[in-house]
């Protein structure tokens, strides 16, 4: 049985709200006025002065790498946690550049790589999961692709702003793409797919426990959503690894695509299930651990943890079948 949330609508936007997309609005007006160069650096400089006056996030993500990466000494955990800071400004330096880009030029911003991946995954006319994660940048991932002429169904978590949302909203939607909402759209997000369209999922943030299940990554415990291996399984899509690197030495950005992820398919749904999610787990943590300094390592992804005498990796009895879980970044 599918299921959707109702998330209650506020027909009245506070003063608060209003201030924030205000703010949002004239950070993205002022980067996207300047040139692509001096937008990147804008950005990143912008990013640095917050995770200086945002300790918290700092925290986090030393915490984060000394839990993935114990034996790194710490002068190199804090120069990834500054190209984790880095890569975060340079996604707000390409955001705000989104409507300067079309079919014309986005080859001087993104190349594929691996794009013959793609195409046979598509061929095969059973739908394209874009399994994809907080690298890189990722919002620039989706827009060059929909430009490169393949459009793309996002499923993503409403912004709890709405009218940053809307406005974030129309960014994304700018070159060809749609957007589906984790809240109420897991029916289209099913039917998409039979039709044979392509769908991105961010797959790699923490989900509460009576939403997901917990897989090792990096050598611990983190509350996984299997939504992409109970997508797979329902449609028979082929579950592609897609990804956004920053490409210093060329200066611009590759789009990556991987050979599919093999996944098992039984007639025991749940065991298939818990397989093909740990599975997915592991081929994201190899991606991060290529390019450690372009991952969101001031996420809480380790958050929950299992209880005591919970089994590593299962499924909470009574899991609606596509729930789409309560991730949090």
């Amino acid at each position: 049985m599918l299921t959707t949330e109702r998330v209650p609508v506020n027909p009245s936007p506070t003063v608060r709200q209003r201030a924030e997309a205000a703010l949002v609005a004239g950070l993205l007006w002022g980067l996207g006025c300047l040139p692509r160069r001096w937008a990147l650096r804008g950005g990143m400089l912008l990013a640095r002065l917050l995770s200086g006056v945002l300790p918290r996030l700092w925290r986090v993500g030393a915490d984060n790498l000394a839990l993935a990466f114990p034996d790194l000494p710490e002068r190199e955990r804090r120069r990834l946690l500054r190209g984790c800071i880095t890569n975060l400004g340079r996604l707000l330096g390409e955001f705000s550049q989104f409507p300067k880009l079309h079919p014309g030029n986005i080859h001087e911003v993104v190349e594929y790589e691996g794009f013959e991946h793609f195409t046979a995954a598509q061929a095969q006319g059973r739908g394209v999961i874009f399994f994809t994660g907080h690298l890189g940048a990722w919002e620039l991932s989706a827009f060059a692709h929909a430009l490169y002429g393949h459009p793309l169904n996002i499923l993503v978590r409403p912004i709890d702003n709405p009218l940053v949302d809307h406005l974030i909203t129309r960014w994304r939607t700018a070159s060809g793409n749609r957007i589906l909402s984790k809240h109420r759209d897991l029916r289209a997000l099913v039917v998409r797919l039979r039709r044979g369209e392509t769908v991105g999922i961010l797959a790699d943030v923490h989900v509460q426990p009576q939403h997901g299940m917990f897989c090792p990554f990096f050598g611990h415990p983190a509350c996984t959503s299997p939504l992409v291996a109970r997508l797979a399984r329902r449609t028979g899509a082929t579950v592609l690894p897609g990804y956004l690197v920053w490409d210093a030495r060329r200066g611009r950005h590759r789009l990556v695509f991987e050979p599919p992820v093999p996944l098992v398919q039984t007639a025991d749904e749940a065991f298939d299930i818990r397989e093909n999610t740990l599975r997915l787990t592991r081929c994201w943590e190899a991606i991060v651990r290529r390019h450690p300094d372009q991952w969101l390592w001031i996420h809480r992804r380790w958050k929950s943890q299992p209880q005591p005498d919970l089994a590593p990796a299962t499924i909470p009895n009574g899991l609606n079948l596509l729930s789409p879980g309560n991730d949090e970044c």
